[in-house]
């Protein structure tokens, strides 16, 4: 029996991908089953990693009778910068670098630190057109966006190697 072109076609490039060692993103095992994330109203990093991890989410100060978490996300500070990196002959911008930065730590509810005070950043390079100005400003905030989802998986990366004492591990579903 004679294979079509195209399933031969599939087979080898599944055997190909395989084999160099791809993986599709499972579930994110945590060290820990609740989780408080500061600030509480923000939006930005905070909002996301609040749905993000759902029902894990409790707030900071338990109401009565109620547990409070058993670690607590500190998002210290969020930035966005626009650079000015590539002007043309008569002076007008021709290139920006946009920038995001959190400042971040992990701690028990009891004040030890799980992850010390700690920085992740993105950049991404943006041409500029003066012709096609609300253009480019769609595509920077599609930029922050796609840097703001980065800044999301590398925190649960980094919060899924934190050493927790006395803790079992839990797991986080995969994003959609």
């Amino acid at each position: 029996m004679k294979l079509p072109r195209r399933l031969a076609l599939a087979l080898l490039a599944s055997t190909v991908v395989e084999g160099c060692g791809f993986k599709l993103r499972t579930s994110q095992p945590l060290p820990f089953a609740t989780i408080a994330v500061t600030p509480e109203k923000a939006g930005g990093v905070a909002g996301d990693m609040a749905r993000y991890l759902g029902d894990r989410v409790r707030p900071v100060a338990p109401g009565a009778g109620g547990e409070p978490p058993q670690v607590i996300l500190d998002i210290l500070q969020e930035a966005r910068e626009k650079l000015v990196v590539g002007v043309n002959a008569s002076g007008q911008v021709r290139e920006y670098e946009l920038r995001m930065r959190i400042n971040f730590r992990l701690r028990s509810p009891k004040g030890d630190e799980l992850i010390a005070p700690s920085v992740i950043e993105q950049h991404r390079s943006i041409s500029f057109n003066e012709s096609a100005v609300l253009a480019k400003e769609a595509e920077e905030v599609l930029l922050y966006r796609d840097m703001q989802a980065d800044i999301v998986q590398q925190l649960l990366r980094r919060l899924a190697a934190a050493k927790m004492p006395n803790a079992a591990t839990v797991t986080v579903p995969a994003p959609e």
